[in-house]
C-alpha cells in the first residue's frame, strides 16, 4: 500500500519578469496545529535585474532564451542560481534582447537555489508559469527554510495568485522542523 504524504500551507508568491525573472515566496505555514510565519524570497519589479551565465543563446524564432553554466539572477537582496535557465516568451510579445519580452514561463535546472537572505529554497528543477500563475520546485529533496524552520519534501506546488501551496513527499514523508523561538510574541 502506498501512502502519499502531503502538507498544505499558505504561501503568497508572484513572479514578475522585467527583462528575465523575478520571484517572491512569502509563506504562512501550518502543520498539525503548529505554525510558522516565513518571510519571502523576493525580487521586486522596481529594481534592476542582473543575470550572469557562462553562455546565452537567444532563439527568437523559437521564442526562447537559454542561459547555461553557473546561471545567477540577482535583484535586490534575492538571488536565483541554477545550472541552466530557459526563458520562454510569447510570440509577438517583444524580444529578450530588447528587454521587452512577454514571458510565458521559465524553467531552471541543475541544482536550483533561491535565496533572499532570510529564506532559502533548494531543488533539482523549477518551473515558473506566468500564464497559469504557478511555481513548481521538484527534486529528490526540496527544502524551504527560514532560520531554523525547515520544510522538506520532493515537490513544492504554489498557486501564485492565491498563495495556496502544497508540499509533497512522493512516497516518503514530509518533514517539518519548526523553531518555537520563531513564533510571534503577542
Amino acid at each position: 500500500m502506498s501512502v502519499k504524504a502531503t502538507v498544505f500551507f499558505k504561501i503568497s508568491a508572484s513572479l514578475v519578469i522585467a527583462g528575465i525573472g523575478a520571484l517572491m515566496i512569502v509563506s504562512d505555514a501550518s502543520a498539525q496545529a503548529t505554525s510558522s510565519n516565513m518571510k519571502g524570497l523576493q525580487l521586486s519589479n522596481d529594481k534592476p535585474i542582473q543575470i550572469e551565465s557562462d553562455k546565452l543563446e537567444i532563439k527568437d524564432p523559437e521564442s526562447k532564451a537559454i542561459f547555461t553554466g553557473n546561471v545567477k539572477v540577482v535583484q535586490g537582496t534575492t538571488t536565483l542560481q541554477a545550472g541552466s535557465m530557459t526563458v520562454f516568451y510569447k510570440t509577438g510579445g517583444g524580444t529578450i534582447s530588447s528587454g521587452s519580452a512577454d514571458i510565458d514561463r521559465i524553467e531552471v535546472s541543475n541544482r536550483v537555489l533561491l535565496d533572499s537572505g532570510t529564506q532559502q529554497a533548494t531543488a533539482d528543477t523549477g518551473s515558473f508559469n506566468l500564464t497559469k500563475q504557478t511555481l513548481v520546485l521538484k527534486g529528490e529533496k526540496v527544502v524551504l527554510s527560514e532560520g531554523k524552520n525547515v520544510f522538506v519534501g520532493c515537490q513544492l506546488n504554489v498557486q501564485m495568485d492565491t498563495g495556496e501551496a502544497q508540499l509533497e513527499a512522493c512516497g516518503g514523508r514530509v518533514q517539518i522542523q519548526l523553531d518555537p523561538q520563531s513564533r510571534k510574541k503577542n
